[in-house]
Parts: structure tokens; sequence; C-alpha cells
């Protein structure tokens, strides 16, 4: 594979993942919510067929992996089956709280036991407390539930945290408790609220701009942006302020939009927030 982008990703300028909000609304209405998901949000859906024409065009360019978020993805009844595809393109990761694998929506997911999917469960404690508190009751057991029953079908598992402040103890407990369950340390992803959507609108998290968050290209509905933290809901409006290109077709538009910002950043320049 060559062309700038491949030689971009090769060199670590440039992430080999590239992120595609599926849809914007969700099951729950969490505290921190980067893009104001809820049941009722406006669904800005990309489309199954969009994003498998999206995997195949981010696979030619040279990038190396597809993330997939929302919003919840797995209130789409169709996505299994593009994950599938997709995992047939490049490896796939799939966020999601947890909350919806019983059930039709667990068989569904089955046929990707095996594949290079791995499914992110929202995690943000080793009991309900602050998880709990911030998603919605019941919500940390439903997410236990989803990574057993998940690992049970062979299907791959990631562990994301999402806290304001975790303390030492805190961290070590989550660790412990991940672990017990099946989850590697490799597999447990920490990152802070991030001070957009929802988490500005209540004053929560820590404010992020270019130089804080890695330049992962990310395609929505409405353009491409430089991070996956970046098409964010603010009191209802679409932020732009980390929009790199309405154009999302061809792919080759935005990636090259976003390599130039990406080489025009000072020598040493990097995420400083530790995202990922």
């Amino acid at each position: 594979m060559s062309g700038p982008v491949a030689e971009a990703v090769a060199a670590g300028r440039l992430p080999g993942r590239v992120w595609l909000y599926s849809n914007y609304h969700c099951n729950l209405a969490c505290t921190y919510c980067l893009t104001a998901s809820a049941p009722g949000a406006p669904r800005r859906e990309l489309g199954a067929a969009r994003m498998l024409a999206l995997a195949g065009e981010a696979r030619d360019l040279g990038f190396t992996g597809l993330g997939v978020t929302g919003g919840e993805p797995f209130l789409l009844p169709w996505l299994p089956d593009a994950l599938a595809e997709m995992s047939e393109i490049l490896p796939v990761v799939a966020l999601s709280n947890g909350t919806l694998f019983t059930g039709a929506r667990l068989e569904r997911l089955r046929p990707l036991a095996g594949r290079p999917v791995q499914i992110q469960i929202s995690l943000d404690g080793a009991d309900p407390g602050v998880h709990d508190a911030e998603r919605g009751d019941g919500g940390h057991a439903a997410a236990v539930g989803a990574i057993r029953r998940l690992r049970q079908a062979g299907i791959g598992v990631r562990v994301a945290t999402t806290a304001e402040e975790l303390s030492p103890g805190e961290r070590e407990r989550l660790c412990a408790f991940h672990r017990n369950i099946g989850i590697d340390d490799d597999d447990h992803v920490v990152r802070p609220v991030v001070r957009r959507g929802r988490a500005a609108e209540r004053d929560m998290g820590i404010a992020v701009g270019p130089a804080d968050l890695p330049p992962e290209l990310t395609v929505t509905a409405e353009g491409a942006y430089w991070s996956p933290f970046g098409p964010t809901v603010t009191d209802g409006r679409l932020d732009t302020d980390l929009l790199v290109t309405r154009t999302t077709t061809p792919l080759s538009i935005p990636a090259a939009a976003l390599l130039r910002l990406v080489e025009g950043r000072p020598p040493g320049a990097d995420a400083a927030t530790g995202i990922r």
C-alpha cells in the first residue's frame, strides 16, 4: 500500500483508524454525553451502504482500522450484519453502552464471533454507584452482563471508563474487577470527561482542542472531523470547531485535508490528554 495517507499511517503521523458516527440517538441520556444523545435526539444516521463504502475507501487509502460510534449504534437493527461485512475489509471496534445485548439482539451478534470485531462497553466503575448516577439506574449491571454474554459467545470485548476523577485506589479496584470478568488491561481504556456536548452544558470535564486529541478522521452524516470528540452537540447545535470538511465523498478529500492539518503541526505536538 502506497500513497500519502498510507505513508503517514505507517510513519505514525496519522492514526490508522477511521471513525464512523452511525447515528446520534440513544436509549440513554448520560450526563456527560458528547453528542447530547437521548431517545428523542435527531438520528443523523449514516446508513449501512454508506458505512460499507467508507470502509472500502478507508482500506484503499491505507487506513488500518474502523471505529463505529453514536449515539448507541446497536439501536440500528442492521448494524450486526454491517459490522460482519466491514470486518472483512478492516478490523472494527464498535462502541456501546451495553444495555441492549439480550434476546434477539444478542442472537444477531453471534455471527461476529471469531471475526476481527471488538465491542467496546462503557463501564465507569467497579460498582454501580458512579456509573448508574451518570448513565441511569441498572446500567452497570446491564453492562457487566453484556460483557459476560459477549465473551461467552466468542465476541471480542473491550471496556472503556469515562471519569472526571479516578483515584489510584478506585482505578485499581476497577482494574481488578474487569480482570475478574475476563477483560485484560490491554483492553481497558480510561479517558477523562471532555467538556463538550452535554458535559459542557453541565460545566463538567476538561476543555480540549486539536493539540489534545489524536487526529483520527471521523465521518458523520454532516461532515468529516478531526476526532470522534469533534462532532458534538451543545444546546441542540452541532459544533463545527473541529470540522475538517463538509465533503465526505470521496473519503480521499477529508483524508487529504486532515493530513495537511497534521503536517502543519509544530514538531513534537501530540495528544496531551491520553485519549484513545
